[in-house]
This record gives C-alpha cells, sequence and structure tokens, in this order.
C-alpha cells in the first residue's frame, strides 16, 4: 500500500506504460493457480473414458504378454519407447489443457507485454538487510500474503472433512465392491472434494486479483509535482514553447516584412490595418497578399513602404475584407476584384495596361 501520504495523484499513462516495460503488471498469483487446477479437474473429466481405455491397455499387456517378454538390449529398447509413446499420448492432452489456461489467464491479467527487466537482479533490494526484516515482518502486504495462505489451508483442509463426512455411510458396502467400483467411488468422491474446494479457492482468487490491482494502482500513484514535471516533459516546458513562438513569429515577421519592398500598393484602414499586395499575371491569376498587419505591424509594413516608394492606399472597407479574409501568400477572393482592381488601375505602373 501507498507508503508516501505526499503521492494522491492517479498514475498517468506514461508512469503505467514505464512499469509495464520494467515487468510490473498486476496479475493474481491465486488467479492463475486456481484457473490451472480448475482446467486441470475438467480435462480430467472429460478424459477419463479415454484414460480408462490407456490404462487398460498398459495393464493388460504388462500382465498378460508384458511377463512372457524375453530382456534383451533390443526388446528393452523397444519397450522403453513404447512406455514413452504411451505416456506422451496419456500425459499430453492434460498437460497442454493446463497450459493453455495458464496462458489465458495470465493474457487476460496483464495482456500483451515482454519484458526481460523482470529477470534482472535488484542489488540495492538483495543487500538492504533492514529494509528486507521490515518487510517480512511489518509490511501490510506480508500480513495479507499470511491471511490468505491461512484461509486457502483452511478451505483444502474442510472441504474434504465435509465430503468424507457426507460419504462416510458408503465406506462399508465398498468391502463387497470390486475393483472397477471401488476405483470409480474414489474418483468420484475425490472429483467432490475438488469440487468443493474450487468454490470458495475462486472466490479468494477473485478477492486477491482485486487487491492487487487496487495495490499496484496505489503504488504507482504520483505527488502532483510529478504530475506537473510529467506534463512539462511531454508538452514542453510552457516558457519555452512561449518563447519559440515568439522566436518564430518574430522569423516570420521579419521574412514578411522583407517582401513588402516588392508590393503594387499597400492599402490601408489607415491605421488599424495594412495590407501589401502585388499583382504579377505571370506569377498569379490575380493580385497576392504579400504581407499584413496590425497597429504597430501595420506602421512598420507603411514606414517599410514609405522607404521603398511603395503607393499607399487608404480604404477602410477593403482593408478590413482582405485582413479577414485572405491570408498570406493567398490571392485575393473574386468578390474583391473590382475594388482591387479600381486601385491598381490608378496606379503609375498599371496605367498603361
Amino acid at each position: 500500500m501507498q507508503d508516501d501520504p505526499s503521492k494522491t495523484e492517479k498514475a498517468t499513462p506514461k508512469r503505467v506504460d514505464k512499469s509495464r516495460e520494467e515487468g510490473s503488471v498486476p496479475k493474481g498469483q491465486e488467479m492463475g493457480k486456481t484457473m490451472t487446477l480448475l482446467a486441470g479437474v475438467i480435462a480430467l473429466k472429460f478424459l477419463m473414458d479415454f484414460y480408462y481405455k490407456e490404462f487398460y491397455t498398459l495393464f493388460q499387456w504388462f500382465l498378460t504378454k508384458g511377463i512372457y517378454l524375453e530382456l534383451n538390449k533390443n526388446s528393452v529398447y523397444t519397450l522403453f519407447m513404447w512406455c514413452s509413446e504411451k505416456l506422451a499420448i496419456i500425459l499430453l492432452p492434460l498437460l497442454l489443457s493446463i497450459a493453455f489456461a495458464a496462458y489465458l489467464t495470465l493474457r487476460l491479467q496483464v495482456g500483451s507485454l515482454w519484458s526481460t527487466k523482470v529477470f534482472e537482479p535488484k542489488f540495492s533490494k538483495m543487500f538492504n538487510l533492514v529494509a528486507g526484516i521490515k518487510r517480512l515482518l511489518f509490511d501490510v502486504k506480508t500480513l495479507v500474503r499470511l491471511a490468505k495462505s491461512l484461509l486457502l489451508a483452511t478451505v483444502v483442509g474442510i472441504a474434504p472433512y465435509i465430503v468424507i463426512k457426507q460419504e462416510l455411510p458408503n465406506f462399508l458396502p465398498l468391502f463387497h465392491s470390486d475393483a472397477h467400483r471401488l476405483a470409480t467411488f474414489m474418483l468420484e468422491v475425490g472429483y467432490k472434494m475438488v469440487s468443493y474446494t474450487m468454490l470458495p479457492m475462486m472466490v479468494i482468487a477473485i478477492v486477491d486479483l482485486l487487491y492487487t490491482r487496487w495495490d499496484y494502482q496505489e503504488n504507482l500513484k504520483m505527488t502532483k509535482d510529478e504530475v506537473k514535471d510529467e506534463r512539462k516533459q511531454a508538452e514542453g516546458d510552457p516558457q519555452v514553447k512561449m518563447q519559440m513562438k515568439q522566436k518564430m513569429r518574430a522569423i516570420l515577421q521579419q521574412r514578411m516584412m522583407s517582401e513588402v519592398p516588392k508590393a503594387d500598393v499597400v492599402i490601408t484602414n489607415p491605421t488599424h490595418y495594412a495590407i501589401a499586395l502585388r499583382y504579377d499575371a505571370l506569377q498569379a491569376p490575380a493580385p497576392l497578399v504579400l504581407a499584413k498587419g496590425m497597429n504597430k505591424v501595420a506602421e512598420r509594413i507603411k514606414e517599410i513602404a514609405r522607404e521603398n516608394n511603395v503607393p499607399i492606399r487608404e480604404n477602410k472597407p477593403l482593408a478590413q475584407a482582405l485582413y479577414k479574409q485572405v491570408e498570406i501568400g493567398d490571392v485575393i477572393p473574386e468578390e474583391l476584384y473590382q475594388a482591387v482592381a479600381a486601385i491598381l488601375a490608378k496606379l503609375r505602373r498599371f496605367k498603361r495596361k
């Protein structure tokens, strides 16, 4: 559980991903044990007829033909290979069922993850004797694990007692039963014991999984300063971003101002807006906006225009429309053709045209 009271904030996705990369994930140990045991019991239930036939074949051969087998190097090798094949056929379905249940349980809890960092030795924990003793004696997690183990031991111990007590009246008639009936009774009672054990084990496993996930989230919690620092790293320091924006704005403005001397005319509002236009039929079908600005930027555009003998014309509606509708480097819209053409027609450069 959380030892630092200052860590009150929920873990960010970056912190969770980093923890997963290190192999730290919330997985309930009891859930894996319970599901593999359940898978084994179910597999045995469905494979019982198959096992009966296989074991019947084995015992029948050994008790009839096998006792007359002449043992030599070749016969022993053949017998060994035959027994190995039979054992593989018998055990493989059960082992595959348990392995698949273990894999599926882990995959559903953890998801897709492959990390080798979990195998790396952590020497800081290995040689910290005081911390190890503290975790062993005073850690809440140790007490939780102890309580869980005691509860499981109690469940495993009580279930056989309940089943045997229920089946006591059926023990005496077994004295007159044959081997087949005796084996069937033992299997049925054993299956009943496991069934009685599985239900409380499943409840314990679910509670353990919920507690493990809650404890995992508690351990990953962050302080407010850590969340702020991570946000700054992800998004960038606001002050640095502001400085970068200012530099970028200055560069763009400087580049824009360098285009003003190339303009044919600057249209103003007269003080609020200034828009520098250039018309070259070989470059664009309509006049281009080379620069535009408000207030101080507009004053600077007009100042550069005066220094380079670029005509300045005042037209309040047109200046406002150009500033709001057209971006730098774009041609003017068709609805403004006539108004702009009227201004360009009065300029010395276009009078001949």
